[in-house]
């Protein structure tokens, strides 16, 4: 079967880490019998924008409704603004999840070799489950203004969204292996619910769902407290479902336990579409000068393939994404590195490396 993969480059140094995940991904589809990818490059972003005074054309909306699966670069600019003073990429990616329904927003975070996380000794393997087209997201391009003084944006849960959110979060803690500290299959509800009653409905919700998942535990965090908690002591965690804002800021957070927002991938999930890209910005100050670390575009590539699997029973995929993630963490693991990282490597020269990785390990994996 051959997949039709709808890419995006981004702006600022979104092209030059997306050349290096499709060098990847063309490098598995190469050396993995049976993966077969058609990459079809789409218009979109604030580039795009101050060309056009669009953000992306109804041709790439069209395309990335038939592609199987979206891989995107960072996007947006923070000197490019739209009218109302808000950037360019909000308007892509928000409608993109509304769109497409990705209600999911699945962000990893797991130490990589040679990476520097804030505590080196830290065992991290934990989930960010974030509702992504709910909560205060909900008022994006609307809100309220009473008088040039006065703003308002409202925060809107519903049941349909925290319990097919709840469901998602859920089912991956049951297959995964269970947080770091004990194996224990464990999912946090992290809210406010003290506080709001929308979350307060939200962790009902979310135990009435839980009710009919016996094999996996939960448990439940005020965000406040739970920000310290997960940096004092991240192996205590392993999945973890939030309203949309908490899980945008969460994210962030708990990239700094890995080593920063260039190691850390995400992907936004519905049923049936699906887009991946890196959890950071598109860091114009480096644009062009090849120094981007690329290993969250790549990961959120595999991501990609691993989705694509789940979702067409496809073990050759399956196959692809087991040997792009050795091939990361084995090139790493070598001290080949880029500079954020204390190594020499440029951002095309790493993804140079990955690729040639993954040709060795799918050798390997084949003898």
């Amino acid at each position: 079967m051959t997949y039709d993969i709808a890419i995006l480059r981004g702006d600022g140094i979104g092209p030059e880490i997306v050349d290096q995940a499709t060098k990847v991904l063309s490098a598995a589809a190469t050396a993995v019998p049976g993966v077969d990818l058609a990459m079809n490059y789409l218009d979109g972003g604030a580039d795009y924008y101050v060309r056009t005074g669009q953000v992306a054309p109804d041709s790439t909306w069209s395309a990335m409704r038939q592609a199987d699966a979206i891989l995107m670069g960072s996007m947006g600019h923070p000197d490019i603004r739209m009218p109302d003073g808000t950037e360019v990429q909000g308007h892509f990616i928000v409608n993109a999840r509304k769109s497409l329904d990705l209600y999911a927003g699945v962000r990893p975070f797991k130490a990589y070799p040679g990476s520097r996380g804030l505590d080196p000794e830290a065992t991290v393997d934990l989930v960010i489950v974030r509702e992504s087209t709910e909560g205060l997201f909900a008022s994006f391009g609307g809100g309220a203004q009473v008088s040039d003084d006065v703003f308002a944006d409202t925060m809107i849960v519903t049941r349909k969204g925290t319990e097919r959110i709840s469901r998602y979060a859920l089912d991956l803690a049951a297959v995964r292996n269970g947080r770091p500290s004990d194996g224990r299959k464990l999912v946090t509800c992290v809210d406010k619910a003290n506080i709001f009653r929308s979350l307060a409905f939200f962790r009902r919700v979310f135990d009435e769902v839980a009710e009919g998942y016996p094999g996996v535990q939960t448990n439940h965090a005020l965000v406040d407290s739970f920000s310290m908690n997960m940096m004092l002591r991240p192996e205590q965690y392993d999945v973890l479902v939030t309203e949309n804002m908490f899980g945008d800021i969460l994210s962030d957070l708990a990239a700094a336990l890995v080593g920063g927002l260039g190691l850390a991938p995400s992907g936004d999930i519905g049923d049936d579409h699906a887009m991946f890209q890196p959890a950071h910005g598109s860091a114009p100050d480096i644009a062009g000068q090849d120094r981007a670390n690329p290993v969250a575009t790549i990961v959120s590539a595999r991501m990609m393939l691993d989705w694509l699997a789940g979702r067409h029973d496809d073990d050759n995929l399956r196959a692809a994404a087991e040997i792009i993630e050795r091939s990361v963490v084995e090139t790493m693991a070598a001290g080949r590195l880029t500079a954020d990282l204390g190594g020499s490597l440029t951002c095309s020269q790493f993804g140079d490396a990955v690729a040639e990785t993954v040709v060795r390990v799918a050798q390997e994996r084949a003898a």
